[in-house]
């Protein structure tokens, strides 16, 4: 039974990588003014696998790399390389606060899976809430004049749902081995994966020639990757060791607290009032949804526990 302190431990990780998803998102939105998607993304890995393989080094942690584990790193294909490939392009066309607002559907996204993979049961006010959160996403998306188009909402959404596959299925296939590990792993082949995509794109002439990037840019792109891929995934998978996976998209709704901070701040973005009651439906309906089904979960176990001690 984890310890107060150890419960407080993966709520914090948890708090760590929503921010550190949010605030990367705007970063990356500078970047993408003067890089492409498809360059940018194995920019972002390959930092990404350097501070990890750097921090695996300094803790002398050999690699080992069983059958289950290998299968488990197979999954950075998924996320983060078919997801954030999907999420870059489609970042280019909606403007930053947008993005991570769509961001905050994966909770619903993971609640569907894990019912549909791990068997969890969903209840009425989990569909009422699905609703809901659908809605707020219709007010978000469809402002008049807003900084978003069909194309870019198609592909985050699909990103996101790549997103809410990978974090049921790895709650499922979660080894014992170090997260960190894990967390190498799947950035690696992420990063096979991006350069293989960057190579087709080039020679499909789908890949536009990057004129000169600026400093900025590269400084952009390179704290973009350490926050997203390295420092979010491995405080994301070290919460999920310790938290069902509903519980652990309960976090998730604190994205768009950081995203549009970091937005408003770094680029300036204001949403309007109705895009603001959209965020505010979002946030509020997903957190009492999986809030709500924490608790469900959390009955039916101590009623079980119950029912062995008579």
């Amino acid at each position: 039974m984890p310890t107060t302190l150890t419960r407080h431990r993966y709520a914090l990780a948890l708090t760590g990588a929503a921010a550190a998803w949010g605030v990367a998102t705007v970063i990356a939105k500078r970047a993408l003014t003067e890089i492409p998607p498809l360059t940018l993304l194995p920019i972002q890995l390959g930092i990404s696998v350097v501070l990890l393989a750097t921090v695996l080094v300094v803790q002398r942690q050999s690699p080992r790399w069983p059958a289950e584990l290998r299968r488990l790193g197979l999954l950075g294909v998924l996320n983060p390389g078919i997801s954030y490939a999907l999420g870059l392009i489609g970042l280019t066309y909606i403007a930053a606060s947008l993005s991570v607002l769509l961001w905050a559907t994966e909770p619903i996204m993971i609640l569907v899976l894990a019912w549909w993979i791990l068997g969890d049961r969903i209840t009425k006010p989990v569909v009422i809430g699905a609703s809901l959160a659908l809605a707020g996403v219709l007010l978000v998306v469809f402002e008049p004049g807003s900084q978003g188009q069909p194309v870019g909402v198609v592909l985050t959404l699909l990103g996101v749902a790549a997103c809410a596959i990978y974090t049921v299925v790895t709650k499922k296939w979660m080894v014992a081995e170090s997260t960190l590990q894990v967390v190498a792993l799947q950035q690696a082949s992420a990063l096979v994966f991006a350069v293989l995509l960057l190579a087709v794109s080039a020679v499909t002439g789908y890949h536009a020639s990057s004129p000169t990037i600026s400093a900025e840019a590269w400084l952009s792109a390179l704290a973009s990757g350490a926050l997203y891929y390295a420092a979010a995934f491995w405080l994301y998978l070290t919460g999920l060791r310790s938290i069902n996976a509903a519980t652990a998209g309960l976090y998730i709704n604190l994205i768009p607290v950081f995203g549009i901070a970091a937005s408003y701040a770094l680029l300036g973005e204001r949403l309007s009032a109705r895009q603001w009651l959209g965020a505010m439906l979002i946030v509020t309906t997903m957190f009492v949804v999986i809030r709500n089904q924490a608790v469900a979960s959390s009955q039916a176990a101590s009623g079980g526990n119950d029912a062995l001690r008579t």
